[in-house]
Order: C-alpha cells, then structure tokens, then sequence
C-alpha cells in the first residue's frame, strides 16, 4: 500500500489506512501549484518533482524532503527549489484542479490543460483508489505507475464494472487508466528516464495500465487484506 501526500513527489508505503471518499487517507492531500499560471504542477511538467517526498506527520500536516535533504514545508523553499513562484495547497482550499498533460510524449512541443478530480488532487475523478498487480507490470518498477494498492495475482482489469471488498472498505471499480508521460520520467533509485515503457504500454495496452476505483463503503485496509466480490 502507497500513498502519495503531495501530487507528483515520492511517497509513504504504509501497512494500514483507511479507506475514505477521497481514497486512502491523506493520499493526494496537497499539491504544489504554480502561482502565475495557476496550473497545479506535476511531474509531467516538472520531472524534478519526483525527486523530493512526502510524508504525513502524527498531526496530519504535511512533511516534504527536498533532493538535498532539507524540509521544504513552506512555500518560501519550494519557491527556491523549483526557480518559479509556487504555493502548496491542501485539499481543503478552494482551488482549482488544473494540470497541464503533453499532447505528443515523444516530442513535448505542446501542452494540453485538463481539469483533474473536484476532491483529493487525483487526475481522474473515477479513480480516488488505484490498484494494481504485480504480474501486469512486466518487471517494470512499481514505483513508475504509483498504484495505492499492489495486489500479488490476479487480473485487476476483469474487475472493472464490478463492486469489490477489500478490508473493511468496499470499492466501485470504474475505469482502466490511461497513461502518460510519468511513467516515463526518471526516479530515485536509479529508475531511468524510459520512453520505452509508454510505447509499450500503447502497443500492447492501448495506452492504459492499472485500474481506479470509487470507494462505495469507507472502512480500514491492511496489507495482506484478499480482494473479494462485494
């Protein structure tokens, strides 16, 4: 189990969480936007992004480690990490939820806005829990495709249209996800830059991977918990 404090950085494996209407708890609770353009900034735009992390603390704030190992937790440091004018925004500001994605991942030239979920900083407003399994991924790190649950077997895509138990949450599996240029960009760990990985995901998957999930019943979640009809 993964989740992801601030859109776009690394985040916090955990072994229990609740399940909320926003996914798991605190997963895509913030977001770094750029204040001249307004556009929330991911790693699309920003690979650097990835480089620093996120993790929640006791109190429910939030705490970001920068690529050289110092706190970035007011927007004075993000300021001067990323050379731009941003702020870090939590879900309980009223914002706007746009992003930018390339409309060519081969070339970058230009650059499409899109509106991404109206709660949690998801990109898709059907997809507030994402799920995936090992076998799907062909070897390819986990940590590309940024999955909330990592599931050992199975066949996540057979699932969707269906309701499934997990814990004591109940989740409404509703759509494939489609993938972009993230899954291309550079990591920590020496995961490579690898344009690959997209091509092959558009050769062989039509351009998606992974499955998004509603949750129709809150309730807590723990590694080992078995996926089951619901």
């Amino acid at each position: 189990m993964w989740r992801y404090p601030v859109k776009s950085l690394q985040g916090e494996q955990v072994d229990a969480l609740m399940l909320t209407p926003n996914g798991l708890e605190g997963d895509r609770s913030y977001a770094i936007f750029d204040v001249e353009s307004g556009f929330g900034l991911t790693a699309r735009r920003l690979p650097q992004l990835l480089f620093a992390s996120a993790r929640i603390r006791d109190d429910r704030s939030v705490e970001i480690t920068l690529p050289d190992g110092h706190f970035g937790d007011d927007d004075a440091a993000l300021c001067e990490w990323l050379g731009r004018k941003v702020a870090l925004r939590s879900v309980d500001e009223p914002t706007s939820r746009r992003y930018e994605n390339p409309a060519d991942f081969e070339s970058e030239t230009r650059w499409e806005p899109f509106d991404g979920s109206r709660g949690a900083f998801h990109d898709s407003p059907r997809a507030a829990v994402s799920l995936l399994s090992y076998g799907t991924i062909s070897g390819w790190p986990t940590r590309r495709f940024r999955a909330n649950l990592l599931l050992e077997d199975g066949d996540e895509d057979a699932m969707i249209g269906s309701r499934v138990g997990v814990g004591e949450a109940v989740l409404d599996v509703r759509t494939s996800i489609e993938r972009c240029v993230m899954v291309t960009r550079p990591q920590p760990g020496g995961i490579e830059r690898d344009l690959d990985v997209l091509r092959t995901i558009h050769r062989q998957r039509q351009g998606r991977l992974a499955v998004g999930a509603l949750v129709a019943r809150p309730g807590m979640v723990r590694v080992g918990d078995h996926l089951q009809a619901a």
